[in-house]
């Protein structure tokens, strides 16, 4: 059952480590950093993110020694490197010489340097540049021992998501040339008619400039899916260059979260030797382990069982960029990184080993702080480090199967967040944290997976607010309930085609005949308004006056603008399908989840308050690997029974997780 690997992992056991920057440090400091990296057990380090303006301090003058130097040292010191392209930061000499390559906003304004990130990616002077430097550096370390992973750029569309410059524009034109082929088939998918828009060339055609204005949906749609795509092609540009000297697998760090839509990741994974993720939990979430769970099951959906994928960035404390940095409490950096390792991860890094003390991130906390060794943050480094070479029989092994899946398209997200809509404060991600917080409470795992996903294996099918969504998905996933799976639909669902065309005849017009009731009309609530349904349910923000045809009302509106009116219905065909038409608070949320899960006999990991994570891996011998975290302020008791690899301590037929700890559990094999 272990998951299928093509390419070779670049440590053994779990890798554990984060970004190095030794070039931001005198000579000296590097020895004593390899001296505690050895003692902390890291084994793989990213090292060359921001290095181009030292490596080449101008066209075609390279200085390697530092370099060379560096490689060597890890390497002798048996730390793997995860050896970075250097294009996220282009040289100061680069923007001088060439201001066009900075990217342009939706004001037709041209950033500033000194960001990161600061190109055009359709620009070929910036392609030509960054090939340049990518071509020389993989042709000098394409064999370098130490070198075990290469690591394009970093966060591609981390600032650089969307570029408006008259570069991008024409680069835009092409691609739609190569979407529609000819402009009239543009007009009718777009419906440019309506305000008098009609093309009558692609030359025409603009990106979706200006702010807060009404740009046509379906254009703003295909300028996301553009912008993603030029993103890949500079992608694939630097790994193309790479593979001509090394044999080394290739990847770069998404910013994937439960509902973020920078680029479309789920299209891009099948272009990384190892899907890896950046994750930083939020300041103002009350809820920051679970985002971090979303976060990694979508990570694993997303991967698609073909190999383990890796968190390539988390942070041991507060970053540097919210606005009141939280550092992490006590037993937090642990429960972070092994949640991740539970969810299948093969390892946890971070940013960054040694916290900077000059330049934009000097507070971004590090595994070595300010404060240096003599800090609860390094003893609890040194701790992780420790169990992670302990959990080295996870390696490879994959995650229990789910039987429940959300569904997460990107096109949803840049859809319902773009342009006029009936309520322009919906946040895509609302949904998806929503249902997956329910499952999470009760200790169910979730695959969180793309559209176009393989939805056989599931009982239950989650779409949250699947705004777009084509007419083969559309059936694909309304046929999860002929084969008795059941099928729940949120609001904002199958409201418009790939192209951003409403589908008419009744929201959602999509899921109309699977779920057996349609919508007459959108009914937004109001700022500070709310409404309650029969069960006590609150309701904010989105309503819909619905119209049931076959299908029974499970809860209605009690009062506000719809009272008497369905929310809530359920069609007994096959599995039976669920509709929900309303933004209705967790508990309510939460009530419909334990009523699925009990429907479908959807089994929990363990039985246990909300508060204790629990995720099963699978080893090849059937063994599984039982995660039990504890994210509350008390001990959890639960019926499980194991090896404890974090202490040796044998555990059941109850075992107790203290609070804040975790426990890992090597169960026996099943017969």
């Amino acid at each position: 059952m272990t998951a299928a690997r093509s390419v070779p992992w670049p440590t053994e056991g779990l890798s554990f480590g984060g970004d190095f920057s030794p070039e931001q440090w005198p000579r000296e400091v590097w020895d004593e950093d390899v001296r505690l990296m050895r003692e902390a057990g890291v084994n793989l380090v990213t090292v060359g993110v921001f290095s181009w303006a030292l490596l080449e301090r101008s066209p075609g003058e390279y200085t390697w020694s530092w370099l060379d130097e560096v490689l060597d040292l890890l390497h002798a010191n048996g730390i793997a490197v995860d050896l970075a392209t250097p294009t996220a930061a282009p040289p100061n000499w680069l923007l001088t010489a060439h201001p066009e390559v900075l990217p342009v906003d939706a004001t037709e304004r041209r950033e500033r340097p000194g960001g990161r990130l600061g190109w055009c990616p359709a620009s070929p002077v910036f392609r030509a540049h960054a090939l340049r430097i990518v071509d020389a550096i993989a042709e000098r370390y394409g064999r370098h021992p130490a070198v075990r992973l290469w690591h394009v750029s970093n966060e591609l569309g981390g600032g650089n998501a969307r570029c408006f410059c008259e570069v991008s524009a024409a680069d835009f034109r092409r691609w739609l040339g190569d979407r529609y082929g000819d402009v009239e088939a543009a007009n009718a998918a777009w419906g440019t008619a309506f305000w008098g828009h009609t093309y009558t060339s692609f030359d025409e055609v603009s990106p979706p400039r200006g702010v807060g204005g009404a740009p046509n949906p379906g254009l703003a749609l295909d300028f996301e899916r553009y912008s993603s795509d030029a993103l890949l092609a500079h992608y694939t540009a630097e790994r193309t260059a790479i593979e001509r000297h090394s044999d080394v697998p290739v990847t770069t760090n998404f910013m994937v979260g439960a509902g973020s839509h920078v680029v479309d990741y789920a299209r891009w994974a099948q272009h990384v030797a190892i899907p890896a993720n950046d994750h930083y939990t939020l300041v103002d979430d009350p809820d920051r382990a679970e985002d971090l769970a979303a976060s990694a099951d979508r990570m694993r959906g997303i991967a698609r069982g073909r190999t383990p994928w890796l968190l390539m960035e988390h942070s041991t404390g507060g970053p540097s960029w919210q606005q009141r940095n939280r550092a992490k409490e006590p037993g937090e950096l642990v429960r972070n990184s092994l949640a991740h390792v539970a969810r299948g991860s093969d390892g946890a890094l971070f940013f960054q080993w040694r916290a900077s003390t000059a330049g934009a991130e000097q507070f971004h906390s590090a595994m070595v702080p300010h404060a240096g060794t003599r800090t609860r943050v390094w003893r609890e480094v040194c701790a992780l480090g420790r169990a992670l070479e302990a959990l080295a029989p996870v390696q490879g092994a994959p995650v229990e199967p789910a039987r429940v899946a959300i569904v997460v398209d990107e096109s949803s997200g840049w859809a319902l967040q773009a342009g006029l809509k009936p309520h322009r404060g919906l946040r895509y991600g609302h949904e998806v944290r929503a249902w997956h917080t329910a499952f999470w409470r009760r200790q169910v795992t979730t695959d969180v997976v793309p559209l176009d996903a393989d939805l056989s294996g599931y009982d239950v099918v989650v779409l949250p607010s699947l705004f777009v969504v084509d007419t083969a998905s559309a059936a694909r996933i309304s046929a999860v309930v002929d084969r008795g799976a059941t099928l729940l639909v949120t609001y904002a669902s199958g409201i418009v085609d790939e192209t951003a065309r409403v589908l008419t005849g009744g929201y959602p017009g999509a899921f109309r005949d699977v779920l057996g009731v349609w919508a007459e009309e959108f009914v937004p609530l109001q700022r500070d308004q709310h409404a309650r349904l029969d069960d006590g349910t609150v309701v904010t923000d989105w309503a819909e006056d619905l119209v049931v045809e076959d299908a029974d009302v499970v809860l209605r509106h009690v009062d506000g603008p719809l009272a008497g009116r369905p929310a809530v219905t359920r069609r007994a065909a096959g599995g039976g399908a669920w509709y929900v038409s309303a933004m209705l608070d967790q508990d309510g949320v939460q009530r419909i989840v334990d009523r699925v899960v009990e429907e479908r006999a959807v089994p929990r990991t363990v039985t246990a308050p909300p508060g204790l994570e629990a995720v099963r891996r699978v080893r090849d011998d059937g063994s599984g690997v039982l995660f039990l975290i504890n994210h509350r302020d008390d001990d959890v008791t639960v019926v499980a029974s194991g090896t404890d690899l974090l202490d040796g301590s044998g555990q059941g037929p109850e075992t107790v997780v203290p609070a804040g700890g975790v426990r890992v559990l090597l169960e026996a094999a099943t017969a």
